[in-house]
Formats: C-alpha cells, structure tokens, sequence
C-alpha cells in the first residue's frame, strides 16, 4: 500500500488551497491562473547563441541554400521539425528537407552518417532539433565536410560544446532565464527571433498558429509545466483546439476524442502514443508527415497509416506481455528484481510492457531487446518505494549507458554483462538494503465528498489546467465510500468501473488496465472504502461527462 500525505488545508477556499500547496502564492496567482501570452513569455535573443542563428539561417534563406532539418524522432523532435518547416514554407523557401533518424537502426542524436548523408544531398546548413549538444563527433565530421551547423536542443551541455555555428540552448550559458523549455519550444523561439529581425513576408501573429505543435510537445515530452511552459501549454491547447491541420483533424476523429475541447489528457493519452508509435513501429516520417501535409486526402492517409501502427504496436505489447507472464509463472521463486529479456524485441516496446509488470508484481522490472544495430537497450520502471537509478548507478560497470529517474530509466548494457544482469542486480538490491529506496509519499491535495463534485470544482480545475509535471492533477480522497456497482469493461474485460451515488445523482469512476483486485482493498458493492481519485471531464465520442479517475482504493479507515 502506498504512503498518503494528506496536505494541511490552507484555506477555505478549495482554489486557493490548491494554488498555495503548488507553491503559487497571492503575488503570484493570476500570472499563474491567467498566464499572459505577451509578458508570459522571455526575449528570444536571450537565449545562448540565437543572434548567430539567425544570422546564419536568414543568409541561407538569402542565398536559397538547401537547408536540412534534422530532427530527433519523438513527441517534441517530430513537433519542431513542423514548426521549422512551417516556418521556411511561409517565408518562400522550399529548398529544404527534413532527416528524422530512425529509432531502431539510427538510435537518438545526430550521427556522422546522418551528417554525411546531408551533405551528399547538397546541404550547407544542418539546423538540430531536440538533438545535437553532445554529439560531438558528427559535428566535427560537418565541419570537416564544410557544411555550417545551428544546433537547437533542451538537453544538458556537457563539458565541451560541439564546433557549431550556433548552440541554441536554454540550459547553455546564463542568460536564458528559464531552462525548462522542450525542443519544439526552442527551435520556435529561433522562428520568432527570425520574426523579429524582420525582412519576410510573412502575416503578423502568423507564427502563434505553429503553437499547437509547441503544445503538443511541451506536454507531451512532460517537460516541467511552470513559467514560459505553462504558457505556451495553454495557448497552444487553444490553438490546437482550433488547428486548420488536416491530418490532426482525422486523427482526432479516427480516436472518437473531441477537437474543440482538447486538453492535455488527450495530448498524453491520444496523439503522443500515435506519433510515438511511428518510430516505434516504423519510420518518424510518417508522423512528421501527418502533421505537415496540408493536402486533407494525403493527411487522412498518414493519420490512418499512424492509428494502424498504434494497434499494431498495442498488439505486439499484448503479446509480449503475454509471453513475460508466462515466463513469471514458470520461475520457482520470485526475485525482488525481475530481469528479462529476448533479442528479437524492440527496446522501443519493452518500457511500455515493464510498467505493466511493475504495478502487477509490485517490483522493479528491467526488460531488453536489441536495436538494429545489434546493442543490447532496456527499459526499467518500479511501481514501489525502490529506485532503479540507484541500482543500476550501484553496478554501473556493467552498463554501457544507463539513467532515468527512481521510477523509469533506461540503458544499455554490455554484452558479457546481459545474461547475469538479473544477478546482478539482485545482489544489488540486497546489499543496498534501504540505501536503494526513494521517497514515494504520495500527496493527498484534500478530502472531499462525493456531493462536493459540482460546477464549482471543475471550474477551479479548468482554471488549474493544464496538468502535468510540476503541477500535477489534484489528487482528492472520497472516504467511506460504497459504490452502487463494481463492472470490468472493454474489448477483454481489462478495464475497471464504478457507479456511485452523489446525492441522488450518478458519477462513473474508472481505471483503465486494472482489476478490483489489484487494490488493497477489492472493491464491492458490500464494502466501504476510501477511494483516491482525480476529478476529470471526459468528450469522449462527443459526450459530455464528468467521472472519477480512480488512483487507488485503500481501507475507509485510512482517511
């Protein structure tokens, strides 16, 4: 059972309770609950190296120089490489191309062969997206070849900067006030200092129509959701909400969610795993050119082409997970490490299977595959008090790469390494003793009942949204609760819901890939609990519903 800290009301007011325990005092309260788009956001030409960038990037407009986006494969690379793509089509230029890596046979980053392969197509300017502050060697070998290169990256700097033309960084140098920015925002940042210097033409405010791609980056890359974030969250969810993107507007449409009213929810839940699912399937292009083509025929073709990859790729989950279980069942005794693998897996997929794993067993879950290039990767997640970070920094020396944080990491690992791993890592795990576990108090934000669920509340949580790292959803605890009926629902019954009377009116709670018997209490019509929910609004198929999201459901004597 997890640890719950219930927070000390601060004030009558539920908003204002809300507001002070996420650190949001008086002074501060209505930047945060009206962020301004205007004095919200910081001087683009503040940021590490943005003069030389523009300078290089308009001379290249100038001299119609082919220009080649190259652009990490994620939720936030694939997003930039719009913007920036956006950006050149508005101004004229069309002498330009975008080279997203691929994520099995490529790996993460700019590489000597991608840099290599830009050039023998003719570019002279390479501009990075979401990529490109540690790679060092590629660099060099542009350089080399005479081709300029302008990085654009969030990521940390290392102790030397690669031999570029410009480093478009937050996080590089000391005059950037905010280092919190995704890659999309960055690389949209150099679009509005281009803006700026002037001399295109190009239709004022234009650019703000590019910020649903900064929206849906900032969310979805789960960059911190404070300061210039938050505001680029919020008016690019109300861009989004709007967008004219055709291919969106069919994706929005073959998931049965509402456009009109988009949230981060459905950034999180329903276009990141789509486009996600490109490089984890197939090839990022096909997101990329989902998002770009205006042509609504080509664009519906693309978003069709994302949602089958997304079924294939929960079905090849599905399988995989079915095979672990099977694996989990056949062991004699259980470990306090789980540590499996095969090498005709993707590294891409074995995250999403170790989470189930995890929650399942109540355990840290390390599992590999190989890439394309024959490496060992993994991904690693613990549902419990014990950090993965601290275990694997604890036999480091078996690991080619490794990081994360105490819930999720990753790594590679060496090849003499990979059939003791799971040795390894339980000898780890026993002689670290409690040195191996983090802090995984949770946070109660208030104690509510059921009839307290009205237009009141969820006006103060639209006000409070959007959600996500750094402002997490409210988290309310519904104590000595007795729900009218217990169902499981969906395709395989693998979905868990509640139906509850709220003073003689009825409210759903659910739990999407869970049982009523994973909580420690199993929820029954004949038995009162104290259930740990969020307060959401759902659009889903166009209908309108207000429903508990449920966390957990613990003894009615816990609250």
């Amino acid at each position: 059972m997890a640890n719950y800290r219930v927070l000390p009301r601060t004030d009558d007011d539920l908003l204002k309770h809300l507001l002070r325990s996420r650190g949001i005092d008086e002074k501060n309260e209505e930047e945060f609950l009206r962020p301004d788009y205007e004095s919200g956001r910081h001087d683009p030409y503040l940021l590490h190296d943005m003069d030389k960038a523009v300078e290089r990037l308009t001379r290249a407009i100038a001299a119609n120089e082919l220009i080649a986006i190259f652009s990490d494969y994620d939720c936030d690379g694939i997003p930039g490489a719009v913007v920036l793509h956006d950006f050149l089509k508005a101004v004229g230029h069309t002498n330009f191309l975008n080279h997203i890596p691929h994520r099995h046979f490529d790996g993460f980053g700019l590489s000597v062969a991608a840099v290599e392969k830009m050039q023998a197509d003719g570019a002279s300017l390479i501009v990075t997206i979401d990529c490109g502050t540690a790679d060092i060697a590629a660099a060099n070998r542009a350089a080399e070849l005479g081709v300029d290169l302008v990085i654009t990256d969030h990521h940390e700097p290392k102790a030397e900067l690669p031999p570029a033309v410009a480093v478009v960084n937050p996080r590089v140098g000391d005059t950037y006030p905010f280092p919190h920015l995704c890659g999309a925002a960055v690389v949209f940042k150099l679009v509005e200092a281009m803006i700026a210097r002037g001399g295109f033409d190009i239709a004022p405010g234009r650019e703000k129509w590019w910020l649903d791609m900064v929206a849906l980056a900032t969310i979805g890359d789960m960059v911190p959701l404070a300061g210039e974030n938050r505001v680029y969250a919020s008016f690019g969810l109300r861009v989004l909400r709007k967008s004219r993107r055709p291919g969106l507007q069919h994706l929005f449409r073959k998931a049965r969610a509402s456009q009109i009213n988009a949230t981060e929810d459905d950034i999180g839940f329903t276009l990141a795993p789509r486009i996600n699912a490109a490089s984890r399937m197939d090839s990022p292009e096909q997101a990329f050119l989902m998002l770009s083509e205006p042509d609504v025929s080509a664009a519906s073709i693309y978003a069709d082409h994302l949602e089958k990859l997304n079924n294939e790729r929960k079905g090849v989950v599905a399988a995989m997970t079915k095979e672990l279980k099977r694996r989990v069942e056949e062991m004699v005794e259980l470990p306090e490490v789980i540590v499996m693998g095969n090498p005709e897996w993707r590294p891409a997929l074995v995250g999403l299977c170790a989470n189930g794993l995890s929650e399942q067993f109540s355990r840290p879950v390390f599992l590999w595959g190989r890439d394309g290039n024959g490496v060992v990767k993994g991904s690693c997640r613990s549902s419990s008090a014990v950090s993965v970070v601290r275990l694997m920094e604890s036999v480091s020396d078996h690991f080619l790469e490794h990081g994360g944080h105490h819930a999720s990491g990753g790594f590679s690992v060496k090849e003499e390494s990979v059939f003791h791993l799971s040795q390894v890592l339980n000898e780890a795990m026993s002689a670290l003793g409690d040195k191996v576990l983090a802090d995984t108090d949770k946070t109660v934000d208030a104690v509510l009942s059921l009839v307290d669920i009205d237009r009141s509340l969820l006006a103060n949580l639209r006000s409070l949204a959007p959600f996500g790292v750094g402002n997490d959803k409210p988290l309310f605890a519904f104590p000595a609760v007795r729900p009218l009926t217990v169902e499981s629902f969906g395709k395989s019954r693998e979905h868990l819901k509640m139906v509850f009377d709220a003073g003689g009116r009825k409210i759903e709670a659910i739990a999407f890939f869970a049982t009523p018997e994973q909580f420690d209490v199993t929820p029954s019509a004949d038995t009162n609990f104290t259930l740990l929910a969020h307060v959401e609004e759902s659009f889903f198929m166009n209908r309108p519903q207000t429903r508990l999201r449920i966390v957990d459901i613990v003894p009615a004597s816990s609250f």
